[in-house]
């Protein structure tokens, strides 16, 4: 997908440190992974928490996330397998099937569920918060969701690449109007496959494996670990014996001060206050 001089040009990133989730809960019960988010990354700027909900007992996610507030930054959920119903409190609803993403602005705030549509069978999937620029945190809440069928795909040499964000080749994701350029790449690699993945230099990058094994930057990183990605403009990607497949993000650093209170993310205690109060007071 890129060009020889590009390939000459590009400087190789490398893998800083590896990371395993840890088992965590969330909403009214819901076992999840939280990788970003925990003591051994707490965030990775902008990128504030990323959680892995994986599961085929329907006890450990048919309590689902009723109604709760977000305000000051994005969620974004990327289905893999089941059904998830969302709604909020201004009557905008959507269903999350395998394959879809949801890439939602909270902004000054929003009060939303998001409930399995299924009593049985494996629901698979990532949330992932990232923050927004101070100038943008009280802004108007607004949703970009795409249908599996909406995902372009690049395949090339053994490799599949969905972009959700960002550009691929040429190949671009869906997501448009981001505050940090995220890129958001779902690759899957067969036995010895290989890619090399363009990165804007300055941006904080990782990497989730999940499912199989792959090597990144010449190290090697497992199913349920998160590589954190040092600066460069590209990281090489190769699978060995076994298929491997993993999500790649990347996104612009806000170097902002950061108050975060439970779903809200603001600057400042004050701000967090304030959030607490809207809240509380119906002026979501």
């Amino acid at each position: 997908m890129r060009g020889e001089s590009d390939l000459r040009n590009s400087v190789q990133r490398s893998v800083v440190k590896v990371v395993r989730g840890r088992a965590a809960s969330d909403g009214a019960g819901v076992k999840l992974t939280r990788v970003i988010g925990q003591p051994a990354l707490p965030d990775l700027d902008p990128f504030l928490m990323l959680d892995e909900f994986r599961s085929d007992d329907a006890s450990d996610y048919m309590a689902g996330f009723p109604d709760h507030p977000h305000r000051g930054f994005e969620t974004v959920t990327y289905m893999l397998a089941g059904r998830m119903r969302h709604g909020d409190h201004k009557g905008n609803v959507g269903l999350l099937r395998p394959g879809s993403v949801q890439w939602m602005t909270a902004g000054r705030g929003i009060v939303h569920s998001e409930m399995p549509e299924q009593e049985n069978g494996l629901m698979w999937g990532f949330q992932l918060w990232v923050n927004l620029p101070a100038k943008d945190k009280m802004i108007e809440p607004r949703y970009q969701e795409f249908a599996p069928e909406a995902i372009p795909e690049a395949t090339i040499d053994g490799v599949g690449v969905r972009v959700i964000a960002g550009r691929f080749g040429d190949v671009e994701g869906p997501v448009r109007a981001v505050a940090t350029e995220p890129l958001y790449l779902d690759i899957a690699l067969s036995p010895n496959a290989a890619v090399d993945v363009p990165v804007t230099s300055g941006h904080a990058a990782f990497a989730y494996v999940f499912k199989g094994a792959v090597e990144i930057a010449g190290r090697r990183v497992q199913r349920g670990e998160l590589a954190v990605i040092g600066d460069g403009t590209a990281v090489s990607i190769r699978a060995g014996a076994e298929a491997g497949r993993l999500i790649l993000l990347a996104g612009r650093p806000l170097r902002e001060p950061i108050a975060k209170y439970g779903p809200f993310v603001m600057n400042t205690p004050q701000q967090i206050r304030e959030a607490i109060a809207d809240f509380s007071e119906g002026r979501f």
